[in-house]
């Protein structure tokens, strides 16, 4: 999604879209590598306007994607609803100077020529609300660490009281003083 700067005279631009993941190579590469899949285009909702000095752009992305859970591996839908607000400023050059920065400047991006695309935004907003880790539920019990059943679906028979395999090694260990 791109705006031309002229056309954010005095007026405050109101922009609806649905775009496909295809136009977010970022997006793409989460999905190819298998870390999510997309189950429904970008739904974009944007008011873009002239403020001073700066383009003030309040968004919100809205999609549906696919995760595999971190315990059962099993895949679950998630719904991506990310509101974010971002300045604008013409790009100028870098001062060597240290400067303190205002809250502004912190969500602030630079922009060249005579239109801003908000796509590589979009895009981060989407790749922040994917859970680093997903749980298809809180108290999801994962897989059986010695058969790899699915302990939601199905109580195992196998024997998990010698307890974590990572300290298995340990067990006969003897330290003399």
């Amino acid at each position: 999604m791109k705006v031309r700067i002229a056309d954010l005279k005095d007026k405050t631009l109101h922009l609806e879209a649905e775009e496909p993941i295809g136009d977010y190579p970022d997006l793409i590469a989460m999905a190819e590598s298998g870390e999510c899949e997309f189950l429904a285009p970008l739904r974009l909702d944007f008011t873009v306007a002239r403020e001073f000095d700066h383009i003030r752009a309040a968004g919100r992305v809205e999609t549906l994607v696919k995760v595999p859970c971190a315990r059962c591996l099993t895949n679950f839908q998630v719904t991506i609803d990310s509101s974010f607000t971002v300045f604008y400023t013409k790009s100028v050059e870098p001062l060597d100077e240290e400067v303190e920065l205002a809250e502004e400047d912190l969500i602030s991006k630079s922009y060249e020529g005579e239109e801003i695309d908000f796509a590589p935004e979009v895009a981060e907003q989407v790749i922040l609300e994917i859970p680093f880790k997903p749980l298809c539920r809180e108290d999801c019990k994962g897989l059986c660490s010695n058969c790899g059943a699915n302990l939601n679906d199905t109580a195992c028979s196998c024997d998990r009281s010698e307890g974590s395999f990572k300290f298995n090694a340990l067990k006969g260990l003897k330290i003399d003083k």
